[in-house]
């Protein structure tokens, strides 16, 4: 089985996923008002929610007669841990290059004190 965090990924790599995602940023919603805005029937939206409930970024709860969706930030919270620290590295990298061209561009304007200027 995968780790949590490819499952995360994977389920995101859908447009319909992320915005159903993004949807339940404003708050929970019934898979009804989920489908609304698709060309799609209940049941594929259902799909969709499945894989994302076995990533763990939603979970759907029981309110009465209704069903809400709601978004889980623990997952997002490994996701975001992950990618910061890749991004980190890569700025690390950036600023060493920038002081290698910085101290190349440095050398190429000093004057050169070997010649002879008499």
């Amino acid at each position: 089985m995968t780790d949590r965090l490819s499952q995360a990924f994977s389920a995101l790599a859908d447009p319909t996923r992320r915005d159903i995602v993004a949807r339940l940023t404003a708050g929970d919603a019934t898979v009804g008002e989920l489908a609304e805005p698709y060309d799609m029937s209940l049941q594929a939206v259902s799909k969709h929610l499945k894989v994302l409930e076995e990533a763990g970024l939603v979970t759907r709860g029981r309110d009465a007669q209704r069903r809400p969706v709601h978004l889980e930030a623990e997952v997002f919270d490994l996701m975001t841990r992950w990618i910061e620290r890749y991004q980190r590295r890569a700025e690390e990298r950036y600023q060493r290059l920038d002081t290698v061209l910085a101290d190349l561009q440095g050398r190429d304007t000093a004057p050169d004190l070997t010649e002879d200027t008499a």
